[in-house]
């Protein structure tokens, strides 16, 4: 039977659920769409001045997941991702909000960073184009962000997410739907101004070809060609008859403008506007569509993580590289930790879950000591939660950046973080590899071994070893009256 992934794209605009069917063939997957729905939710449209999400639009979010979740119905939680954009990222509300979301749609959501959204657009743009050697452009211009990337073949070269979208430009500028020249240029300068702090990069690494792949540049597109205001693709000339005709009417009239949606209708003036400046600042020519954006670019990444070329192991060992971290140090605290918790009795998804991330933070936790030695823990995980991480969205980041200080730190600084018992074993078992390891020599045979029983947790070390290892013993019964601070009771024994 074909395997079925299904991605979730929770735009600033739109909601789009994208299910495909994995094809292997002569040892390559492709992926072929079977299923799509889209809702026009216009998310950003909720955001207050606060940016606090108002309850309108929050329950038009939950109906539309609710749909979703009827048809994901039946999925493996490992066969689906969704991805939440821009207006997650930047609402005050929406630690209250995402659980209700999550409830709807019936599997995690993952608030992913700018640059893992430009990474993904660009995967799923990349995936959907026919192969080529040339440089490419893509432009999507979302609800509330706008992703610029240039990339080669699969490769991103650069990456960039503009603090603007169609929705929030739309909001600012024509916010009563009235269209006029001074609008329409506050507007573009507006967005000439976000475009300049990263013009002169991309005209340097330069490209052949330039694609849109959101909604506005599609929307555009209909509107131009239909409307005889170009030939092929997006051009600049086509873009100011367009301009022209907004501002004669004073708005965005359906009626007279051939190929436009109703429901893009709302949003068009202020994505005119940014396509405008995307192709006044970059220089570029002609724009053709780009298909399959950021829910192919999921998909893509969902097929990587099943195939076990999973990004986010590819960011992991770029990592240890940047930061000049000891490899060798890294995967021997990897190897302990791992041994130490496989054979923990915790909750079987929780415990496939926190082993990768406990891998990871095996893998990363000294890279603070690029910065300093001192404190390096708390440079580890400000680097964890504050870079930009291929794969890693960000809540993966707050979890790595938690493990990466608490390997190190007295448990009580860690705060009131909701941690799960098999999170708090697995930070158990990092800290006592980063002890046993500490002499930075291979132990081939563990002298301890972990049990636990609810919070009753047990150290059962070598009565031998410990005889000859003086420092451990007393690091390791240190370790058992640190964990006294916590829910858990950690006893030393010997065996």
């Amino acid at each position: 039977m074909d395997q079925l992934l299904a991605a979730v794209d929770l735009g600033s605009n739109s909601f789009r659920l994208s299910i495909g069917r994995v094809v292997q063939h002569e040892g390559n997957a492709q992926i072929y769409a079977v299923d799509r729905l889209k809702e026009s939710v216009r998310l950003a449209a909720g955001l207050g001045p606060d940016n606090v999400l108002d309850d309108e639009s929050i329950e038009r979010a939950i109906t539309v997941l609710k749909r979703y979740g009827e048809r994901l119905s039946g999925f493996p939680q490992h066969n689906v991702r969704a991805v939440a954009t821009n207006t997650f990222r930047v609402a005050r509300n929406v630690a209250q909000f995402l659980p209700r979301a999550e409830k709807a749609l019936g599997f995690p959501i993952e608030v992913i960073a700018g640059h893992e959204e430009a990474r993904l657009i660009f995967s799923g743009v990349a995936n959907e184009l026919p192969p080529s050697d040339n440089q490419r452009l893509v432009i999507d211009i979302g609800g509330g962000s706008t992703e610029v990337i240039i990339g080669k073949s699969y490769e991103p070269l650069r990456l960039s997410s503009l603090y603007m979208g169609c929705v929030s430009f739309t909001r600012q500028f024509f916010a009563d739907g009235c269209v006029t020249a001074a609008r329409m240029e506050q507007a573009q300068l507006a967005a000439r101004r976000e475009f300049e702090s990263i013009s002169k990069r991309y005209r340097k690494t330069g490209w052949q070809e330039a694609y849109g792949s959101s909604g506005t540049a599609k929307g555009l597109l209909a509107v131009l060609l239909d409307g005889g205001m170009a030939k092929k693709g997006i051009t600049l000339d086509g873009m100011e008859q367009l301009k022209a005709l907004l501002i004669k009417e004073g708005k965005v009239n359906v009626d007279s403008l051939p190929g436009l949606k109703a429901s893009r209708a709302p949003v068009l003036a202020g994505g005119l506007a940014i396509m405008l400046a995307a192709f006044y600042e970059l220089k570029i020519e002609t724009m053709l569509p780009g298909e399959g954006a950021l829910r192919v670019g999921v998909l893509y990444d969902l097929l990587g993580r099943d195939s076990k070329h999973d990004k986010r192991d590819e960011t992991v060992v770029q990592f240890l590289k940047r930061y000049n971290a000891d490899a060798h140090q890294a995967a021997r605290v990897r190897q302990i930790a791992l041994r130490l918790y496989q054979p923990l009795a915790v909750d079987e998804t929780e415990k496939e879950d926190f082993t990768r991330i406990l891998g990871w933070a095996a893998d990363l936790h000294e890279i603070g000591m690029s910065i300093a030695h001192s404190d390096y823990h708390k440079h580890s995980a400000y680097i964890l939660e504050h870079a930009d991480m291929p794969g890693f969205s960000n809540d993966d980041q707050i979890l790595l950046a938690w493990f990466a200080l608490g390997h190190h730190t007295k448990l009580s600084k860690l705060g009131t973080q909701d941690a799960t018992r098999a999170q708090w074993l697995a930070l158990l078992c990092l800290r006592l590899a980063v002890l046993l390891s500490r002499r930075r020599e291979n132990m081939p045979k563990l002298p301890i071994r972990v049990e636990a029983d609810g919070k009753n947790v047990k150290i059962l070390a070598s009565k031998s070893w410990l005889a000859t290892h003086a420092l451990s013993e007393y690091s390791l019964r240190a370790e058992a009256g640190e964990w006294k601070k916590t829910d858990f009771e950690l006893t030393l024994l010997e065996v």
